[in-house]
């Protein structure tokens, strides 16, 4: 039985034609993925079946009936949910406050602990067991999506959207998240699925729907998908290398050298705990983990942006631990951030102005403090292009610009620079397959050059492929260091648990 129809869908921002005349026919009880490049328009036309968008053009039928979606509310009274790639939640409120948030009580009276009782006997159902009286500001990440999904759940979804559901997730968190989807179809209720991870399309769904520049190219069954290639192909129209291909490491002398870190948060918990890395020339140093295990402190203590309580930071045998991050950065060392929003764009401004945030006093950005701007649009277009960053113009403002886009110039700025340091943190996170494999492409290209990489990640084939030497840590320390060769998936992940191999 057909629920939802998507017929002729068209929108336009301005001059950007996000979706053309898209068809979209979902199956009641399936698991229905939608493929597609950065900017395709997957997001935008999901945004519509969920009416944060209006369509330009088109109709949208949900179990035979045409409806016309005015808000996110009409979509959820019609049993629609979605679950965003950014989490819609209030970090200072509770679980439970989050859960009803917006919600009509019949008796006119807020009755939170009815309410918890009915979504802890939800959350039992699923096998997600979230203590409904938490703050969600203390939650992991994947407890965070489970509630998300749980949300929506409460609030009677039979349609639910996960926007790249997989994105910060360990490989267990994704094992109990395809459980939980499995129990869901069974059930009766219908998944729309936005990814690009091939494997999991594969693995996870039963049909799939590929965008390719705002327009449907192909609905295929994937029992009748040959393999992950069929899938990259149709997605990017021409055939892509899924392996990137590096040759055998000939590391120099050492770049950076983090001493015995130590760290403390704003709670004055201990995050880092004697932590030491050292990077050379000519490497990859992976560094693996689930998300919240003290990673991301460790890059803001390297890159200045945090000061750490104990231990040194050592770039190219200069003392760093005190500098400035304006000032490590001009010790040639490139920063591709965790979180591109806060730490690696301004939305308000233009491709061309973020492109040079980081170079605009120097030559040939500049010179006696008067920006070159013939040089600087020059570069940006050649930047743009390179990275293959979808835009009407470098003049459009950053904000504008679908996330996997953002990333991409986010990326090429910073490898732009040819540091000896480049700091990669999750850099090709929500990208696509084709821009996944030039960016890992051009981050060995760097090692290749004689840079010293640090690359964190989740994705534990990402860190096996790329890295020349592997650290893992957990909960602020390091649980173990071995050479790419002797790490496989097994030994990872029981690191990333906290258990010793």
């Amino acid at each position: 039985m057909v629920l939802l129809e998507m017929k002729h869908i068209t929108k336009r921002f301005q001059s950007v034609i996000a979706n053309e005349d898209v068809n979209l026919q979902v199956q009641k009880g399936e698991v229905h993925a939608l493929l597609g490049e950065n900017g395709a328009g997957k997001s935008t036309l999901m945004n519509i079946l969920y009416g944060m968008y209006a369509q330009s053009e088109g109709e949208i039928y949900l179990k035979g009936e045409r409806i016309r979606i005015k808000d996110p509310k009409d979509a959820i009274t019609r049993g629609i949910g979605m679950v965003h790639q950014h989490f819609m939640l209030i970090p200072a409120l509770t679980v439970i406050e989050n859960v009803v948030l917006g919600m009509k009580e019949n008796k006119g009276v807020l009755d939170l602990h009815t309410a918890a009782k009915s979504f802890i006997q939800m959350a039992e159902k699923y096998n997600m067991h979230i203590d409904p009286w938490e703050k969600v500001s203390r939650l992991s990440i994947g407890q965070q999506q489970r509630l998300e999904i749980l949300k929506a759940l409460y609030r009677k979804a039979q349609l639910l959207i996960l926007d790249e559901p997989t994105a910060v997730l360990t490989p267990t968190e994704v094992t109990s998240l395809f459980e939980m989807i499995r129990q869901l179809t069974q059930e009766g209720h219908t998944v729309i699925f936005i990814s690009h991870k091939l494997t999991e399309i594969m693995e996870i769904c039963d049909r799939c729907t590929v965008l390719r520049q705002g327009r449907v190219v192909a609905s295929v069954k994937i029992e009748e998908v040959v393999d992950k290639q069929h899938l990259a192909t149709l997605m990017v129209g021409k055939n892509v290398e899924l392996v990137t291909h590096k040759e055998i490491s000939n590391p120099g002398k050492t770049v950076l050298l983090a001493e015995a870190i130590c760290y403390e948060n704003a709670q004055k918990v201990q995050v880092l705990d004697s932590v030491s890395i050292e990077a050379r020339q000519g490497e990859i140093l992976g560094i693996c983990g689930v998300d919240g295990n003290g990673q991301s402190e460790l890059i803001k203590c390297i890159t200045g942006l945090f000061k750490p309580k104990k231990g040194k930071v050592m770039i190219n045998g200069t003392d760093c631990t005190a500098y400035t991050p304006k000032q490590i950065l001009a010790h040639n060392v490139a920063h591709i951030p965790e979180d591109r929003h806060k730490m690696g764009m301004i939305k308000e401004m233009s491709i061309k102005e973020n492109l040079i945030l980081m170079s605009y006093d120097k030559g040939p950005y500049s010179k006696g403090g008067i920006l070159n701007w013939k040089w600087i649009n020059k570069h940006s277009q050649k930047l743009c292009k390179a990275y293959n960053v979808k835009t009407p113009d470098i003049m459009e403002k950053a904000g504008n610009l679908s996330g996997g886009n953002q990333q991409k110039f986010v990326v090429g700025r910073e490898l732009d620079r040819k540091p000896d340091l480049l700091i990669a943190m999750h850099p090709d996170r929500g990208l696509d397959i084709g821009a996944t494999k030039y960016i890992q492409a051009r981050i060995v290209e760097e090692r290749d050059r004689g840079a010293a990489v640090v690359l964190v990640s989740t994705e534990l084939d990402e860190i096996l492929e790329l890295s020349d030497r592997i650290v893992v840590m957990y909960e602020g320390k390091i649980m173990g260091t071995m050479d790419q060769k002797e790490a496989t998936r097994e030994k990872l992940g029981l690191l990333m648990a906290g258990i010793a191999v």
